[in-house]
């Protein structure tokens, strides 16, 4: 569907460029000469760069459709990771490439958003919030109680995050995949 400067709109994706973009933010700039134009921020879908684009008033584009399906995680048969759409129970394998950090938050069950653009797998990422188990991290000794004091845990799918020095192997913790944040024990 063919859009022009006049109808962005932060969020939208256009493709410019033989690039899916998406506006990250654009200004309709009317100076008191010359012709009307717009200053737009433009994130590449594929590398996630975001660049600064100046278009004159009325330039088309072709705009792309964005769908975001919710599929549930399965299994990862050393290859690929395979997900499941659990509306029409039809599983497709991604390769762990394409996968790449989401892994670290990736536990056999959880719900993960896949983002489609024209068809098109784009991206893959986990809940904000996961709960996983510690399986590696050093005992917590009495009197160890400085405020703020950390130490690593490996977690069930292999990631290691600081937190608090009274966490145990076997607790289940709430954590924050966007920055790897402990939240809390469950």
């Amino acid at each position: 569907m063919a859009i022009s400067t006049a109808d962005f709109k932060n969020g939208m994706c256009i493709e410019y460029n033989g690039k899916l973009c998406v506006i990250v933010e654009f200004q309709h700039v009317k100076p008191g000469k010359g012709g009307a134009f717009v200053r737009t921020k433009l994130r590449d879908i594929k590398t996630g760069r975001v660049v600064d684009y100046t278009f004159n008033a009325g330039t088309k584009f072709d705009q792309v459709r964005l769908e975001t399906k919710k599929m549930q995680y399965l299994y990862n048969d050393g290859v690929d990771y395979n997900f499941m759409d659990n509306n029409t129970f039809e599983q497709i394998a991604i390769s762990a490439d394409f996968v790449g950090d989401a892994a670290k938050w990736l536990k056999e069950n959880d719900e993960a958003s896949l983002l489609y653009a024209a068809e098109e797998l784009i991206s893959l990422e986990p809940q904000m919030f996961v709960e996983l188990e510690v399986t590696e991290t050093e005992p917590g000794f009495k009197g160890d109680t400085v405020q703020g004091s950390t130490k690593p845990a490996t977690m069930e799918t292999g990631v290691t995050i600081q937190v608090p020095m009274f966490i145990e192997i076997g607790d289940v913790l709430q954590i924050d995949t966007r920055d790897g944040r402990f939240i809390k024990r469950v």
